[in-house]
């Protein structure tokens, strides 16, 4: 063996040899030394394909090694739920190293991959802060690319300064709390433009987090102004803007004709074919000409492949996308798979497309080439993923759904319940089952909680407060 140097990012790193083909030994390693298999990304591709292999290892087989810039993993489709105060946030994540006991969960981001040398970069962030990050280096025998995606963002105008994501727990739990901090605002001005923006709210983005989140908080807004005097729910003003023809485009047309009758049936407006042109002083501008101010602006239009697979030397699509075949293995490469949103993995249900980059793909992908991975590692002939859409759901709301499933539409109370019942069986382990429909059994029961708690994005307000008086006092 020899050793090559290996660039350098964000500090010094120590070099490493190269790593022997799978099954050849050296003298300082076992013959059957175990296999190394790398996953980068803990969303639903990294969790689920890690539990399925954590399960199905025989022991001595294969050392599992997860990256991920987060502990845990985020269940997006409960995502509006816990904005709406339905799920607890905390409930909504699965903590990755409770759940995955047999395998190395490494807190950092994929930097730079060597496919030929099989060595991962990870930038590691510093353990005090103001510390330089640092670059660890993984050796890897089988290799699963699964970062995910990250927002879409343009370059609106105003976007920037006055946006609000909706990606993560913390982003839905600082708009919970932006939302009924605007309730506040509105009940205590007398200010009537102020009022009016105030209680205006506008979600870029008719997918399904766009949809959903503005269909869950709009519920929660209506319920707390019974709450507020002088607030009545006719005076709130929603406003979902659309470019494309329809809104939910990931589903059926018939779904997302029911979902716009069943949002504008809500006073909402649903504005298809506009695009946002500017967010300036507070005014928010559409490219149908129409302005309107604003203090709440929600950006969900779309997501988009995550750069750093476009610096791994691995075929991409146009969109940034992992080239796959059907057994979810990476275009040239017998060592490196992928799937999600990351990969252009062909829909064998629709020749000629790719598959839609949703979580029931992700899911049952996540199995597949699980199973797939251990098949190769056992000499055993892989399968092809291959899965047609049963169906869509979409919660609007306490008691309020759409839903197509195998052709028939569904609505109203039938299609929450049926959205609920599926998301609580993919919810992943048992733990987080049971912690979520705790949630919903004790909101059946029990009223709303309608208070903003703001101060948790700031937490050290409070006491710096009480330092400048302190500094007064003693002065």
């Amino acid at each position: 063996m020899y050793k090559r140097p290996l660039r350098v990012r964000n500090g010094p790193v120590t070099p490493v040899t190269t790593p022997p083909s799978h099954g050849e030994s050296t003298p300082h390693s076992p013959a059957h030394s175990p296999v190394r298999v790398l996953i980068v990304g803990g969303g639903h591709v990294g969790l689920y394909a890690a539990l399925r292999l954590q399960q199905r290892l025989r022991p001595g087989e294969a050392e599992l090694t997860l990256v991920d810039p987060k502990s845990y993993m985020t269940y997006q489709p409960l995502l509006a739920e816990a904005a709406a105060g339905a799920v607890d946030p905390r409930h909504v994540i699965v903590p990755l190293r409770r759940v995955l006991s047999q395998a190395t969960v490494v807190l950092g981001r994929l930097s730079l991959l060597d496919p030929d040398t099989r060595i991962a970069t990870v930038t590691v962030p510093p353990a005090v802060a103001g510390h330089p990050a640092r670059d660890l280096q993984l050796r890897y025998d089988q290799l699963v690319l699964a970062p995910g995606a990250i927002p879409r963002i343009l370059p609106v105008p105003g976007l920037a300064e006055h946006g609000i994501g909706f990606h993560s727990v913390q982003e839905a739990v600082s708009l919970r709390n932006h939302v009924l901090a605007q309730l506040d605002l509105a009940a205590s001005t007398r200010d009537p433009a102020l009022r009016e923006a105030a209680l205006t709210f506008v979600f870029v983005g008719g997918g399904y987090a766009g949809t959903g989140a503005l269909a869950e908080l709009e519920d929660m807004a209506r319920y707390a102004t019974r709450h507020y005097p002088g607030i009545d729910a006719d005076d709130l003003h929603w406003v979902l803007v659309e470019a494309g023809d329809r809104i939910l485009p990931e589903t059926q047309p018939d779904v997302g004709l029911r979902t716009t009758a069943e949002l504008r049936g809500r006073n909402i407006e649903v504005r298809l074919g506009t695009r946002l042109e500017s967010v300036v002083d507070g005014v928010v501008t559409l490219s149908d000409g129409s302005r309107m101010a604003a203090r709440t602006l929600v950006w969900t239009a779309g997501v988009r492949a995550n750069p750093v697979l476009r610096e791994t030397r691995l075929p991409c699509d146009a969109h940034g996308r992992l080239r796959c075949d059907a057994s979810l293995r990476v275009l040239g490469s017998d060592r490196v798979w992928a799937a999600g949103d990351g990969a252009a993995v062909p829909d064998l249900a629709r020749p000629g497309e790719c598959c839609a980059p949703n979580a029931q793909h992700a899911v049952r992908q996540a199995r597949v080439l699980a199973d797939n991975l251990l098949a190769q590692l056992r000499g055993e002939p892989t399968s092809e993923y291959r899965h047609e859409l049963k169906g869509s759901l979409t919660s609007l709301g306490l008691h309020k759904g759409v839903a197509q499933l195998r052709g028939r539409a569904l609505h109203g109370h039938t299609a929450w319940l049926l959205h609920r019942a599926v998301h609580l069986r993919r919810v992943p382990t048992w733990d987080r089952k049971a912690r979520v429909l705790a949630d919903w059994t004790l909101a059946r029961l029990l009223k709303r909680e309608i208070v903003s708690m703001g101060a948790l994005e700031q937490p050290r307000a409070g006491f710096e407060t009480l330092m400048e008086h302190g500094k007064e006092w003693t002065e």
